[in-house]
């Protein structure tokens, strides 16, 4: 199933709200799997001189994540944790949640309607991140 992302850039996402940064083992490769699994648009892209990626911007259905390889050396490992959870909110959750199995996500919760009312489904992806696809119920 093709899901079009619809994405127009966000000039006021990276100077507005919180914005996410992980740290990744393979940040290069997670920045691919977000672009197929969630349609990422690369912004921007940093990598140092012992080829880890310090900071690159994706732009996910108009907001951005900040991704970076884990530097333990500097303070920055890696520590995958349920502690948070992306959430995507989309009118097409369906057609995003199946994007993202396909891609390679684990799905911990299938999509289907929970108590509040929208659509909704817990992905897990390749890297450890715990993601969340919500289609509201005003746009079922």
């Amino acid at each position: 199933m093709s899901v079009k992302s619809e994405l127009k850039p966000n000039p006021d996402a990276v100077t507005r709200g919180v914005i996410p940064c992980i740290q990744v083992e393979a940040a290069a490769a997670a920045i691919e799997f977000y672009k197929n699994a969630f349609g990422a648009v690369e912004r921007s892209r940093m990598q140092g001189q012992d080829g880890k990626l310090m900071n690159a911007q994706l732009e996910i259905n108009g907001g951005l994540l900040m991704v970076m390889d884990a530097m333990p050396e500097h303070g920055f490992p890696h520590q995958p944790s349920h502690s948070f959870t992306m959430q995507l909110i989309v009118p097409d959750g369906q057609g995003w949640f199946d994007r993202a199995v396909g891609a390679g996500c684990k799905v911990q919760t299938p999509f289907q309607k929970m108590f509040w009312g929208d659509l909704w489904g817990g992905l897990i992806d390749p890297f450890g991140i715990h993601w969340g696809v919500d289609q509201p119920a005003d746009a079922q």
